[in-house]
């Protein structure tokens, strides 16, 4: 969420940002501007009738002795009661409204981000690894079946479409590398978070998940709650409405979470195989650090997430996103795009995402630099380290062999009781 002094001091400045991302975002920033004006016309107004309550009240106080005159200033106060009540609906009103508005404009993107409206204004930063090609590669749905490590159609009768069941070395498969990225993510530094899987709406708001993208979350009928959609939810929470000691900064965490969306905005796109799926699991990695070490801690993240590919010998693209294709409450992100040899495409298995102090404004996480100093904002930074469906579906499709086997990643092996190929 954006400061709105901020917002009406330079007007100019936020017009040209918000353009760069989505020109329809003018005329909400107009709007916010006009409601931001009408609401402080309100206060003055509010103000003042406030001021005169007093007055009157001090007039009384000093008019003991005059019933005429008191009864009068009763009358007159009484009249500006009624007036007051009708100016502080109105205060409200305008408030709730300003709010509701402020909360769908996105963050600011960053200088170093390249415009562009969409996907194909991506910049390819590096790659990593050599993509096979080979044309016998079957898809990941297909080798997965036919080794019984996955079972599309027992999903859908237990649940409904994109919903899978995983049994035997593919569910093991499955826990040996949610195991892996947690240890590799605490040798990093990260805390490892048992968190909630179910969140309030204050958390989702906070996190800029709501209200802009509520069509796309599971949530719980008769309460206000969410099933998570990501670690990154309760794990930024944490801290909502703290002051954080600045000896206690960096915070490194990361979490294990199933993970839940309804996908309402992608019912045609990527539906076969595991790469889409309204439930997955997914480690978390989320930093919550200082506004001077921000960029260092985004790109030191994005290596952590980089490096559990290569040591799955993954073969994996970095990009960087334009900023039409930004995420609401980035204002930078890297994509970490792994190859599939079997579709001959680079597919997104983490996003690397530094927020500033966007969500910490919604959120309201601050520390102070110094005691006596005033408590500023921190930034916040997150990514996936990784999704553990897409990094199945990887393996299965870069270490198939041509008879039909999947040769296990070296790095799991120990994770999996020394197996060495999946037939």
């Amino acid at each position: 969420m954006h400061d709105l002094k901020d917002l009406r001091t330079r007007p100019d400045y936020y017009k040209d940002k918000f353009s760069k991302r989505d020109k329809s975002l003018l005329l909400l920033f107009e709007e916010i501007l006009k409601l931001d004006e009408q609401k402080r016309g309100i206060q003055t107004k509010a103000d003042e009738l406030r001021k005169r309550k007093n007055e009157i009240a001090d007039e009384i106080g000093r008019s003991k002795d005059h019933k005429e005159k008191v009864e009068s200033l009763k009358k007159g106060g009484s009249d500006v009661n009624s007036k007051l009540a009708e100016i502080e609906k109105e205060e409200m009103d305008l408030t709730y409204k300003l709010t509701e508005k402020a909360l769908w404009l996105p963050n600011i993107v960053c200088d170093s981000v390249p415009e562009g409206e969409d996907e194909t204004k991506n910049k390819e930063i590096s790659k990593w690894g050599n993509p096979r090609s080979e044309k016998w590669i079957k898809s990941h749905w297909e080798i997965g079946t036919k080794l019984n490590l996955l079972d599309f159609e027992r999903g859908v009768k237990v649940a409904q479409s994109r919903f899978t069941v995983l049994s035997g070395i593919g569910a093991k498969l499955e826990r040996a590398l949610m195991n892996f990225m947690l240890d590799h993510a605490s040798s990093k530094g990260y805390k490892e978070i048992s968190p909630p899987i179910l969140v309030n709406k204050e958390s989702m708001t906070g996190t800029g998940q709501l209200p802009k993208f509520d069509g796309d979350f599971y949530k719980c009928e008769n309460e206000f709650l969410y099933l998570v959609p990501t670690a990154e939810v309760p794990l930024t929470n944490l801290y909502r409405d703290e002051v954080i000691p600045l000896e206690q900064l960096p915070v490194k965490y990361c979490a294990y979470t199933p993970c839940f969306r309804r996908e309402a905005g992608a019912a045609s796109k990527d539906t076969r195989g595991i790469i889409r799926q309204h439930q997955f699991n997914k480690v978390e990695l989320v930093k919550i650090v200082l506004p001077e070490t921000s960029d260092k801690e985004h790109e030191g993240l994005t290596d952590d997430a980089e490096e559990i590919l290569q040591k799955l010998e993954l073969p994996y693209r970095k990009i960087l996103l334009c900023t039409g294709d930004t995420g609401f409450s980035a204002m930078k992100c890297y994509d970490l795009e792994v190859w599939f040899p079997a579709q001959n495409t680079y597919r997104e298995i983490s996003s690397c995402s530094n927020f500033g102090s966007f969500q910490a404004r919604r959120i309201n996480i601050k520390y102070k630099p110094n005691p006596k100093d005033k408590p500023q904002f921190v930034h916040t930074i997150n990514g996936s380290g990784l999704a553990i469906g897409r990094t199945m579906a990887a393996i299965l499709e870069n270490y198939q062999t041509e008879k039909g086997t999947i040769i296990v990643p070296n790095i799991l092996r120990s994770y999996l009781g020394n197996i060495t190929e999946m037939c």
